[in-house]
C-alpha cells in the first residue's frame, strides 16, 4: 500500500509524519530544534540543523514504520508562517532563520502606523504589517544590516526552506506567498507592495509560486542519503501550517471556524471573496479565488509549555517515574481550579498580543488563599479568552455556527469543553494528532493522484470526533469573566511602555 511523508517542522520541533491513503497514522518522529535568542526579541534557529534534524526524524519513522525507501509515493511539508529564511544568490542560507516569535521589527511597525503605511499595506495586501512579518523583518535587515540585505538571492518560509533541501529546487505556494507581498485581489506578487515596504530590490528575490497540491519536484540523491527516501520520490510544493491544520481538522471550508490551540492563537475562516480588516490577515486559500481570513496572536498554548517548564519541573519528574505525562498529573488541579470562584485573571502574552508586541503577559487579582490550580486555570482560561477575542471578530463577518479545534490542549477534555462554553458555539476536535501534517499528507496525495483533490479527505470525519456543546451555566459565568478580562487589559494599556523600558535598564547600581 503507498503511504505518504508530511513533514511538519514548528516554532521548536520539526516532526515526520507517515500516513497510509485512508488518513491513518502509520508513525511519527520528532526531533527538537534549538532556538537562538541572540538578544532581546531575536528568536532564530540555525538553517541547517533544521534540516539535519528534519532529515533524522525522516529516517527515523521510516525505519519505525518498516517503509521501504519507495514505499512513500509522495511528500510535502508544511511549517510555520512568516519569519524569514534567506538564501543567497548560490541557494546557501544567509544567516540564521528568523522565527515568527521574533518581535525585533517592532519598531518598524509603529513607524509604519504612524506615517500611514500600514493602512496603505492593508489596502494591498488585505493585511496590517507586524512584527514578525516578512516585511517588516526585511525593512529592519534592510536598515540595519545592510550588507546582509544586499547579499539576499531568495526569500524563503520555512518549509520552502525543507523543500530546497530535499530537492534542490526553489519556490513557494499561495498561501505562504500572501504573508507580505502578494496583491489581496489578484492573489499574484504586488510591487506596489515591495516599494511600499522600501524592498523593491527583493524583487528578484520573490520565488515562483506553485499550487500547494502541485509536485514541485523530486528527493535528489543527497537529499535520499540522510533521509532513506528513494531518490526521485515527488515533492508537492506544500502550505502554510495555519492552512494545513485547517484542512487536517475539515475546516478549510465556508460556515466553519478553524481553530488551532498552539504556539500561535490561530483562528480562521475561508471565504469566496476577500474581506480586509485590521483585526485580521485576509491571505489567499489553498485554491485560487478563495481566501483565507486569520486573526492571530502568539498568545495561545505557549503560556501553558512556559508554566509546566517553569513551575513544574520536579511534578515533571515524579510523573515520568509513575509512567504518567505532566499533563494528566495536573488534570485534577486543573479542574478543581475551574470548578470554584477565582478572581484570578491571567493575560497570555508572553510573546505578543492581538494588541501589537508592547503587551506583556501579567496575573492579576491573586490573593493569598489561591493555590497552583488557581492560577492553572486562569492561565488556561486566558489563553481561551484570547481566542475568544479573534474568534468574535471573524465572527461578526463570516457567518459560522461551529469551531473545529485542534493543538495539543485540545485533547483534554476539560479545555475542549471550556472552548465551547467561551465561545458559546459547539466545538468538533478530531481524532488526528498530527492536522497539519495531515494537510500536507493531503497535498501530496492530491498532487500524485492518491485523491482526486486536496480536499478529498478519506476519513469518516464524523465518526472520528468528539463535539462539545455549551454548557449555558457555565457560559454565562464565562462571559462575565470574560468581560473583566478585557476591561484589565484594556486598563493596563498605559503601563505596557514603562514596564518594558525596564527590561533595557540593565543592571541596579551595587549588582555583581
Amino acid at each position: 500500500m503507498s503511504r505518504i511523508l508530511a513533514i511538519d517542522s514548528g516554532l521548536t520541533v520539526t516532526k515526520a509524519v507517515i500516513f497510509d491513503t485512508e488518513g491513518r497514522q502509520v508513525a511519527v518522529a520528532r526531533r527538537n530544534v534549538r532556538q537562538s535568542m541572540p538578544a532581546p526579541r531575536h528568536v532564530e534557529r540555525d538553517m541547517d540543523d533544521l534540516w539535519r534534524q528534519t532529515a533524522s526524524a525522516i529516517r527515523e519513522a521510516m525505519a519505525a514504520s518498516g517503509t521501504a525507501p519507495g514505499g512513500i509515493a509522495a511528500v510535502a511539508a508544511t511549517a510555520h508562517g512568516d519569519g524569514v529564511y534567506l538564501l543567497d544568490r548560490e541557494a546557501a542560507p544567509l544567516g540564521r532563520g528568523v522565527l515568527s516569535l521574533d518581535s525585533r521589527a517592532a519598531e518598524v511597525v509603529r513607524d509604519w502606523q504612524a506615517d500611514g503605511t500600514g493602512a496603505d499595506s492593508l489596502r494591498i495586501t488585505g493585511q496590517v504589517p507586524h512584527a514578525s512579518a516578512p516585511s517588516a523583518l526585511l525593512r529592519w535587515i534592510r536598515d540595519r544590516e545592510p550588507e546582509r540585505f544586499a547579499r539576499i538571492g531568495h526569500l524563503l518560509a520555512c518549509k520552502d526552506w525543507l523543500r530546497a533541501r530535499l530537492t534542490g529546487t526553489i519556490g513557494t505556494d499561495r498561501t505562504e506567498a500572501s504573508t507580505s507581498f502578494a496583491d489581496v485581489g489578484t492573489q499574484a506578487w504586488s510591487e506596489e507592495a515591495l516599494a511600499l515596504f522600501g524592498l523593491g530590490a527583493l524583487r528578484d528575490a520573490l520565488p515562483e509560486v506553485g499550487h500547494s497540491a502541485q509536485v514541485v519536484g523530486a528527493v535528489t540523491a543527497e537529499a535520499a542519503a540522510l533521509t532513506g527516501l528513494a531518490e526521485g520520490t515527488p515533492v508537492a510544493a506544500g502550505l502554510h501550517d495555519v492552512t494545513a491544520s485547517a484542512l487536517g481538522i475539515g475546516a478549510h471550508q465556508p460556515g466553519i471556524v478553524g481553530i488551532v490551540a498552539g504556539t500561535y492563537s490561530i483562528n480562521e475562516c475561508v471565504s469566496a471573496a476577500p474581506a480586509v480588516d485590521p483585526g485580521w490577515f485576509c491571505r489567499s486559500a489553498i485554491e485560487p479565488g478563495l481566501w483565507n481570513t486569520m486573526s492571530i496572536s502568539p498568545a495561545s498554548t505557549t503560556n501553558y509549555d512556559w508554566f509546566l517548564g517553569t513551575f513544574c519541573g520536579a511534578d515533571r519528574i515524579l510523573a515520568e517515574r509513575e509512567g504518567r505525562s505532566i499533563h494528566e498529573a495536573l488534570s485534577g488541579e486543573l479542574k478543581r481550579g475551574l470548578s470554584r470562584a477565582s478572581s484570578v485573571i491571567y493575560h497570555p502574552y508572553l510573546f505578543g498580543s492581538p494588541r501589537g508586541a508592547e503587551p506583556s503577559a501579567s496575573l492579576i487579582g491573586l490573593r493569598g488563599w489561591h493555590d497552583r490550580g488557581d492560577v492553572l486555570a486562569a492561565l488556561m482560561e486566558g489563553i481561551v479568552f484570547n481566542h475568544r477575542e479573534h474568534v468574535d471578530l471573524l465572527r461578526g463577518a463570516f457567518p459560522a455556527e461551529e469551531a473545529r479545534l485542534t493543538g495539543g490542549a485540545s485533547r483534554n477534555p476539560a479545555v475542549a469543553q471550556l472552548f465551547a462554553d467561551v465561545l458559546g458555539m459547539p466545538v468538533t476536535v478530531t481524532e488526528t494528532d498530527e492536522a497539519a501534517a495531515w494537510g500536507a499528507a493531503l497535498c501530496a496525495g492530491a498532487a500524485v493522484g492518491l485523491f482526486s483533490r486536496f480536499d478529498a479527505d478519506p476519513r469518516d470525519l464524523a465518526a472520528a470526533s468528539v463535539r462539545y456543546v455549551p454548557d449555558g451555566g457555565r457560559r454565562a459565568h464565562y462571559e462575565g469573566r470574560y468581560r473583566t478580562y478585557l476591561a484589565s487589559a484594556a486598563a493596563l494599556e498605559g503601563t505596557w511602555g514603562a514596564v518594558n523600558a525596564l527590561d533595557v535598564q540593565g543592571r541596579t547600581p551595587g549588582d555583581g
